[in-house]
């Protein structure tokens, strides 16, 4: 069980769990008020159940890389056989589409399918093929984080009713207008930074993936040159989280301070060891404290008030 539980990365499924309810109770509903908790329920558990069967798979496929990057964290023909570790897969993956298909029934558009396949099919591509290829993979990936927080919206958002009072529908627009522009920054800040933290895991994996072959970025073009890059993508976000600080969050004082004690400190703090990071040591550093700056970014949700 405690292999398993390892194997879909529990503890990553916990922050994903996070992200969908603290989406939906502390960023949605500080400016409209809730959708059916049943229809929640049933998006986040099929994403729960995707996410975990593409863990799964990823691990099947990257046995070998995995032996040499990271040899006690291999389940995949040690305590889990791969013959399990399949099933676990579709078993999951089915648990999950099932799930995803009937929140978009009851949600009367069975179009929102289209989500929870493209999940999926992503995850499936990624491990096989597409994690070996430079930057594409990571953006997949990065891809697929963001989309936890679109499917929340998607799902709980509402469509604007005609009425024949002008105010109402006013004031409605005006709402739809904010928590669509705030859910598309925390879609921003979610994709950069697994971006910038899925390039610094791939210089910090080199050796294995060398060895099993990949084209990942730091193996065509070289750590250094990699290094640039993230430096490059992680100076824009930081620009973008301090003109959000300064052109809204000035406004509301206690998430102005959170933003500076537990985002904008530690990022620089990031930016800064960057440069001087060589490493496998300094690298894996690097993507816990952008994990962690992510995890600061998510909980800041509980601070907006409409």
């Amino acid at each position: 069980m405690i292999s398993f539980l390892k194997l879909i990365r529990y503890k990553n499924l916990l922050m994903v769990l996070l992200t969908l309810v603290l989406t939906k109770y502390a960023l949605i509903n500080a400016f409209t008020s809730a959708i059916s908790g049943l229809q929640f329920v049933l998006v986040a558990m099929a994403i729960l159940c995707i996410t975990a069967a593409g863990y799964i798979i990823n691990d099947i496929y990257d046995v070998a890389a995995d032996s040499i990057n990271k040899p006690t964290k291999v389940f995949i023909g040690n305590t889990i056989s791969k013959k399990n570790g399949v099933l676990a897969y579709f078993t999951l993956t089915t648990i999950g589409l099932t799930f995803g298909v009937y929140a978009a029934f009851i949600k009367e558009y069975i179009s929102f399918s289209i989500f929870f396949i493209i999940a999926i099919v992503l995850l499936h591509w990624y491990s096989k093929s597409l994690k070996r290829i430079a930057i594409v993979g990571n953006i997949a990936i990065s891809f697929l984080t963001a989309l936890t927080i679109f499917m929340v919206f998607i799902f709980e958002a509402r469509n604007i009713q005609s009425s024949s009072n002008i105010i109402e529908v006013i004031v409605h627009l005006f709402t739809s207008i904010s928590v669509t522009i705030a859910v598309f920054l925390y879609i921003i800040f979610a994709f950069f930074m697994t971006l910038i933290r899925e390039i610094i895991k791939d210089i910090e994996d080199i050796n294995g993936d060398y060895a099993s072959k990949m084209k990942t970025l730091p193996i065509i073009i070289g750590i250094n040159r990699t290094k640039k890059i993230v430096l490059f993508i992680s100076s824009l976000m930081f620009l973008f989280i301090l003109i959000i600080l300064k052109e809204e969050l000035i406004h509301l004082p206690l998430l102005f301070w959170y933003t500076i004690l537990f985002i904008i400190s530690p990022f620089a703090w990031f930016l800064y060891k960057l440069v001087s990071s060589k490493t496998t040591k300094d690298f894996h550093f690097l993507s816990t404290l952008i994990k962690g700056i992510m995890f600061f970014g998510i909980v800041s949700m509980l601070l907006i008030k409409r």
